[in-house]
């Protein structure tokens, strides 16, 4: 049997370094890349990509949220014989006009190796590991969403999907939106966490206050009116993918929360 090589873009990041400690766990042979990893990869300096591409037969794709994935890297995959991408999106893309994330997929979707794509919805660990934990630290959690709930999905689950579809026949041509469990609103979220860590958090929901405490910059606009076109649509339903690909059901914000919570994910 040959035993692939598995190149891991982010591999210290949120995602990509989830899914190279799954892959690792069950004996496949990973390359694990990023700017300051093991094996150097960025974006910003093309003579880092072949060296990393090279020898690898699939790719788990991702980019640093506002840096663009170039076609040239994946049409240079398929030429150093990459067969399978795996690239890692974002759910409602069309409808917040994220034009990065979309251009990413036409350029997976057309590059030639079969393609894979993940489409998960708001992380669990935003609240602990990304942009929100600042926010959740000062008891103060901002963003225009209002009452709309989503469905949160942890990073664990969004990697297990990631592994699979890199590992298993069956995948290829698919385009999955990755879920929790059950939808929440921020509001709901906030509350679970204030519960976990014992102090108050509030959350403001309204697209004004949000604009207003980003000191109506032209960004700020921007994302509150992307913002509203995600609120627009309404609840978010709940998938049943994860469960489907990895056999397991996903975890529930709750457990992550108290998970979070042990380790001092939100001591001060």
């Amino acid at each position: 049997m040959t035993r692939h090589v598995i190149l891991v873009l982010g591999a210290t990041g949120t995602i990509g370094r989830r899914v190279a400690e799954q892959l690792r766990a069950t004996g496949h042979a990973v390359r694990a890349a990023s700017r300051s990893g093991e094996t150097t990869f960025d974006w910003a300096r093309p003579g880092t990509w072949e060296p990393a591409v090279g020898g690898a037969s699939r790719v788990f794709l991702m980019a640093p949220d506002g840096v663009p994935i170039d076609p040239a890297f994946v049409s240079l995959a398929v030429e150093q014989g990459v067969e399978q991408i795996v690239l890692l999106s974002s759910g409602g893309i069309e409808v917040m006009g994220d034009e990065r994330l979309m251009a990413a997929e036409r350029a997976v979707r057309d590059g030639g190796a079969g393609w894979t794509i993940l489409r998960p919805s708001w992380f669990d660990q935003n609240f602990d590991e990304g942009f929100l934990r600042p926010a959740v630290m000062a008891g103060e959690l901002m963003l225009p969403m209002g009452a709309v709930r989503q469905a949160f999905v942890d990073a664990g689950d969004i990697a297990a999907v990631a592994a699979a579809a890199l590992t298993q026949d069956g995948h290829a041509g698919r385009s999955y939106e990755i879920t929790g469990p059950r939808s929440l609103s921020f509001g709901e979220a906030a509350e679970i966490i204030g519960w976990a860590v014992g102090r108050e958090i509030t959350y403001l929901g309204g697209e004004e206050e949000y604009v207003a405490a980003q000191g109506f910059s032209g960004d700020a606009i921007r994302a509150a009116k992307a913002f509203t076109a995600l609120r627009a649509l309404g609840d978010q339903p709940v998938t049943e993918v994860v469960s489907q690909v990895t056999d397991r059901p996903p975890k529930p914000f709750e457990s992550y929360v108290t998970e979070a919570a042990a380790r001092g994910a939100w001591r001060p």
